[in-house]
């Protein structure tokens, strides 16, 4: 799957979905992975990362309206995909068919950006 691709999948299906593309066509970095996983198990797994967000008070889009769509989705299998924002410390993760064709939901979550360690022998 090439850049554009995903970018042309990445509509309005949450309100993620645009800033995704934004990030994606800005030179963020992206995987699709190969395996397949069910809706609904996706959909208890970010349920729970939605509860955890929450807790930390972690800035997050459209989680509670891509786990909405995972559960409605049932045991249908999909494969998940990720962007990582080049400039901005987000994150957005990607539930597409199985197909890879089209984008069923789409979610991001804010990540600090690590501090590098400095050097051990630096004194």
């Amino acid at each position: 799957m090439t850049r554009d691709d995903l970018a042309a999948m990445l509509n309005a299906q949450t309100s993620a979905c645009p800033p995704a593309r934004d990030a994606l066509l800005s030179g963020g970095t992206f995987i699709v992975w190969d395996g397949l996983v069910p809706a609904n198990q996706l959909a208890h797994t970010y349920r729970t990362r939605l509860r955890l967000t929450q807790k930390r008070g972690q800035p997050t889009l459209a989680l509670a309206a891509t786990v909405d769509r995972l559960q409605q989705a049932g045991e249908e299998p999909l494969r998940i995909g990720r962007i990582d924002a080049a400039e901005t410390s987000w994150t957005f993760m990607l539930f597409l068919n199985d197909a890879a064709t089209a984008v069923l939901a789409c979610t991001g979550v804010a990540t600090p950006r690590t501090q590098e360690e400095p050097d051990a022998d630096a004194k």
